[in-house]
């Protein structure tokens, strides 16, 4: 294990000549300085001591005491008695603190923009809930409860992925394979609950259902390529097919789901939430189904099915469109991130086995395969059964808090409107006229309410103020109530009397 005093820690760090022009106390201090700013030493590492430093630079330790002394006389360094010197937290995020001596960064001249290939940084940001978990009333979409997570079961299928024998199963390099045992599970206790029914070579392991899209993206779609997709709709997938160069067709959305006769003929794709839809959690009628299968035949056009929030709260989910298709046009995208946990990042596609094939390809110049040690742990948490009472668990739990949340819905904030739908894991609101939800949430913030709002939804933002997404997979039940009052009195509405 390294050390301060190790010298290789610290060699690249000081470059110090008796021709510089400069004073040896002065380049000292421009070295330490420059990799403080450069963020090139941790705040948790003490720097070496005087007599070790003065030891590697051959000057005399006096010259190093005194060019730590100004260092923190300046605020760079911070003295800890019998610990040593290390580096002032604050420097870091304090705007006030210029480069100075240090002069700018590495690579700061460079234009990276410029030089970029895809606007990736220009996509809509993410919804960031950061520390969500330390929140009263968190209604957060996607994330996962503590009290509900199995911990002691994944625990276990840990400590059974690391034994002798199971090692030998998943450390070798897999190159573009995954594992066996978890391709078996989701062949066989994932996807008949759905209605699929596929082969082994017909199914991907991925890193999430981002991942998933961000590799069919790639592989199936450029400059020229029509994507139409829902109105609302995932705003990631959005930004995913078009930074594949692909142009994106909002369609319009309503009580049933995405309306396939809006879908221009043109279009080679069409990116849908048929089991609950992403945003709303309104489920695609049966014959809105059977229209965009038809269609897709009809146009020679590829479906992308995300299974988004499928898993979870219906007793009988409706069956998937990959389940009813019989011409091979639908790719389904799956993920364990609403039922296990969310930062465990392991998804699947369900496709044809040509198409699977060239996306295992793919995948070998991105990652070659999600760390396999984390898919023979689902595999085997998949296997025991735990996976299974895990979501009945969490139906039962999320069924119990949607109809809570309704509830308060209905009697705080009665003048905001909610589409009737049987399940899912969020609830979408839309505010009466002249609500701005972003400024809603910064209120809500400062009343220990988190909230969603819905406007990144939309291919054009600006236009839709007033929808909001309350998550319920990660707020305890007691606190749905008062959380939904005091989004009431953030909202400027008195609540009425409990």
């Amino acid at each position: 294990m390294a050390t301060r005093t190790d010298p290789a820690i610290w060699s690249g760090l000081f470059r110090i000549s008796a021709d510089s022009g400069q004073t040896l106390q002065a380049q000292i201090r421009q070295a330490i300085v420059a990799a403080i700013l450069d963020r090139q030493i941790a705040v948790s590492m003490p720097l070496p001591s005087c007599r070790i430093l003065a030891e590697k630079l051959g000057v005399a330790r006096g010259t190093v005491v005194l060019a730590f002394q100004q260092l923190v006389d300046q605020g760079f360094l911070i003295a800890r008695e019998r610990r040593g010197h290390f580096v002032n937290p604050d420097v870091l995020t304090s705007p006030g603190h210029v480069r100075g001596e240090a002069g700018q960064p590495a690579g700061a001249a460079i234009d990276w923009k410029a030089r970029r290939r895809i606007a990736a940084s220009e996509m809509p940001e993410p919804s960031k809930q950061e520390n969500w978990i330390k929140s009263s009333y968190p209604f957060v979409y996607g994330q996962f409860d503590p009290a509900l997570f199995p911990t002691a079961e994944w625990r276990e299928c840990n400590r059974m992925a690391l034994a002798v024998l199971e090692i030998r199963n998943w450390a070798s390099d897999m190159v573009d394979r995954d594992d066996p045992l978890l391709i078996e599970q989701i062949q066989a206790r994932l996807l008949p609950r759905r209605g699929i029914f596929a082969n082994p070579d017909e199914i991907i392991v991925t890193l999430g259902a981002q991942n998933a899209l961000y590799m069919l993206a790639t592989l199936l779609m450029g400059r020229g390529t029509r994507v139409a997709m829902e109105e609302p709709g995932y705003p990631d997938a959005r930004s995913i097919f078009r930074l594949a160069g692909a142009e994106v067709v909002p369609v319009p959305v309503d009580s049933d789901g995405i309306l396939p006769d809006a879908v221009p003929a043109d279009c080679g794709f069409v990116f849908v939430t048929p089991s609950h839809h992403c945003p709303t959690m309104a489920p695609l009628s049966e014959d809105r189904r059977a229209h965009l299968i038809a269609d897709a035949e009809k146009n020679d056009r590829i479906i992308i099915e995300d299974g988004y929030d499928a898993q979870l709260v219906d007793d009988a989910p409706p069956q998937a469109l990959r389940g009813i298709d019989r011409s091979g046009r639908v790719v389904y995208v799956g993920s364990l991130s609403k039922t296990l946990a969310p930062g465990l990042r392991l998804g699947y596609i369900v496709a044809p086995a040509g198409l699977i094939a060239e996306l295992r390809a793919l995948r070998r110049f991105m990652l070659r395969h999600p760390p396999a040690n984390n898919q023979r742990a689902v595999a085997l948490f998949l296997s025991l059964g735990h996976h299974e009472a895990l979501v009945r668990k969490l139906s039962s739990a999320f069924t119990e808090r949607r109809k809570r949340l309704s509830q308060a819905i209905d009697t705080f904030l009665p003048e905001w409107r909610s589409p009737a739908v049987p399940g899912g894991t969020s609830v979408w609101l839309e505010g009466p006229p002249g609500t701005d939800t972003h400024a809603l949430a910064e209120a809500a913030r400062a009343r220990g309410v988190l909230i969603e709002p819905g406007a990144r939804f939309f291919d054009r933002p600006e236009r839709h103020s007033r929808f909001l997404r309350l998550g319920i997979s990660s707020i305890s039940l007691q606190h749905i109530e008062p959380g939904i009052r005091e989004l009431a009195t953030a909202a400027g509405r008195r609540p009425a009397a409990a």
